[in-house]
């Protein structure tokens, strides 16, 4: 795992950023020595983030935005660039997880969750990519085991962490011969405000939820934190194209 220096003079710009796996990424790239955007829609709690990260001594910029609206996420990476001069590492964190039955699903739960989980990483790319290019720079995305296992009453999450699970490796393939590289983490359960705010349907089968539980128990937040931190490091230059489960097991079989 990389050293407190390699990180810095260098920026990174993070989502998800006001608690949970976002906010403990952010700290862990602020400890390397990183500037820090911090962006997320929770204001009060990006602040606490912000002043955490200023503790080690570095800069730290709040974005309060809706990362839904493709032009948010562009400002995002503008509003980096112009704070730190450059952007060295892009970390999608962020996401939603509205849990319903597929035949009932509304269509702006669908459109939602696709808008934050996949559209908002794929345009925060799109806006980073030449000051990533410049600074041989990363990005990381945060999938989920779900990714890779499905989860009943979670379509449209599935379908997200899937889709940007793949469209990581389709970035890693159109950009193998430049100065930038492209992974995704895909954690398993976690304590976050994603599993804590998550309401199932009242008629639930849990036999067909109980499929995802990890035997091992939930993942420490700090644990994927660290290997996002890792990937978005110059010390991880030969990873490109991966896609590294964290889960305790849960996809082994």
């Amino acid at each position: 795992m990389p050293q407190p220096s390699d990180m810095k003079g260098r920026a990174a710009l993070v989502t998800g950023a006001a608690g949970g796996l976002g906010a403990a990424t952010a700290l862990r790239l602020a400890q390397a020595g990183a500037d820090v955007c911090l962006v997320d829609i929770d204001a009060a709690r990006l602040e606490e983030t912000a002043a955490a990260a200023r503790a080690h001594g570095v800069k730290a910029l709040v974005r309060a935005t809706d990362l839904s609206e493709r032009e948010n996420c562009t400002a995002a990476v503008t509003a980096a660039v112009e704070a730190f001069g450059r952007l060295d590492a892009l970390c999608n964190v962020a996401a939603i997880l509205i849990t319903e039955h597929a035949a009932d699903m509304p269509a702006a739960s669908w459109e939602k969750t696709l808008a934050v989980n996949l559209s908002a990483p794929f345009y925060l790319i799109q806006a980073a990519i030449p000051h990533l290019l410049e600074a041989d720079g990363a990005v990381v995305n945060v999938t989920s085991c779900a990714a890779h296992k499905a989860q009943a009453y979670s379509a449209a999450y599935c379908a997200t962490k899937a889709g940007l699970s793949h469209m990581t490796k389709a970035l890693a393939m159109e950009f193998m011969h430049k100065p930038i590289r492209f992974n995704a983490v895909a954690p398993g359960g976690m304590m976050t405000n994603i599993a804590r705010n998550m309401r199932l349907p009242e008629d639930f089968d849990r036999a067909l939820f109980g499929r995802v539980n990890p035997l091992r128990g939930l993942v420490e937040v700090d644990e994927v934190a660290e290997l996002v931190a890792f990937l978005a490091t110059p010390a991880s230059a030969a990873y490109h194209g991966a896609s590294i489960n964290i889960d305790k097991g849960i996809t082994a079989d």
